[in-house]
């Protein structure tokens, strides 16, 4: 090639090459992969969800009736909970439960919590929260919570929080110094005007907790701050029982006895839309949102599969299949286990 050639197309790429191949575009093929987990609550299995093609790639037996899923940042083992037979420990990449956490005989375990290398969960047959380290395989320490159907799990770690609705008690208990353990846990319980809590999540800004509360179709904000309900919205909602803030400050409830999801724009306090999901009621409920905010799964327990929501148009742009007599329901993002 003669040099004069060799500099033309130098410059060429210099110029052209960030358009025709944008750092960007480098960078996507760079991170990592994820995977949609999704427990089949009927069928007391973990289903792995490929979220490009939406197939289901794999299958890993549970406990009887697996309630909440979460998974290590590396994609290499999950935790399932079963309110019967306890939490399994499921390794992605061989995709078999490799042991099983029992908390104690009729302790229900409910949501789990992956965070900074522990598992922390609920433990709703003893009013309490516990923390279980992996490493060890060892339940470290529980806190007694002192309310009835300590259900959910929401962590603030910036501010070493935990809350948790007690569906029971209509109540919600807010931990101090979580993290640090028992020693150190500084509980706060919150009255619900609602009865039944259980859907429960945190704004972006870290002001408000919002909450669904299921046996009467409101949804309670609690200001952080003062620690206390300063806002009840009449929604009239027919059994809510999930409820997620989108990044740009959405919050979505799903009510499965009325086949719909609510939108709420959360800073003027009003519905957005309600989007239908069937024609028929479609069992319990639950929310994910993608990591990119671009996208909502939303798990229909009675009507056996995932439908996709698109969080710009708000309108339901696919639907996975996850065969008969499967309920789906919690899901979690993680990355591909290697």
């Amino acid at each position: 090639m003669r040099p004069f050639q060799t500099i033309l197309q130098l410059f060429v790429w210099l110029s052209l090459g960030p358009i025709l191949y944008p750092l960007g575009a480098a960078n996507a093929q760079a991170q990592p992969a994820g995977q949609l987990l999704v427990l089949l609550r009927d069928a007391s299995a973990l289903a792995i969800v490929d979220p490009t093609t939406r197939t289901v790639v794999g299958r890993v037996p549970t406990g009887r009736d697996p309630h909440e899923v979460t998974a290590t940042p590396d994609g290499r083992h999950a935790f399932v909970s079963s309110m019967v037979d306890g939490i399994s420990v499921i390794d992605l990449a061989a995709r078999r439960e490799t042991r099983r956490i029992n908390p104690g005989a009729g302790s229900r375990p409910h949501d789990v919590l992956f965070h900074n290398g522990k598992v922390y969960f609920t433990i709703e047959g003893y009013k309490s929260i516990g923390r279980y380290d992996p490493s060890t395989d060892e339940i470290a320490w529980t806190l007694g919570i002192g309310q009835d159907g300590t259900h959910m799990l929401v962590l603030d770690q910036d501010t070493n929080t935990m809350f948790m609705p007690n569906t029971q008690s209509n109540t919600i208990t807010m931990v101090g110094n979580a993290l640090d353990g028992p020693s150190q846990a500084q509980l706060t319980v919150i009255p619900i005007p609602g009865e039944l809590p259980e859907g429960l999540d945190l704004s972006p800004n870290r002001q408000e907790l919002w909450t669904a509360t299921r046996n009467d179709g409101n949804v309670s904000i609690i200001d952080i701050s003062s620690r206390r309900v300063v806002e009840t919205l009449t929604l009239g909602m027919k059994d809510a029982n999930r409820l997620k803030f989108t990044p740009d400050n959405k919050v979505l409830v799903i009510d499965g006895e009325a086949a719909s999801l609510v939108v709420i724009d959360a800073a003027s306090r009003t519905e957005l839309k309600r989007v239908t999901l069937d024609n028929k009621d479609t069992g319990d409920g639950a929310i994910l949102i993608a990591p990119d905010g671009s996208q909502a799964y939303l798990g229909l327990r009675d009507a056996d599969r995932v439908a996709v929501l698109d969080l710009n148009t708000l309108e339901i742009t696919h639907e996975i299949s996850m065969g008969d007599n499967s309920g789906p329901g919690c899901m979690y993002w993680t990355r591909t286990a290697n």
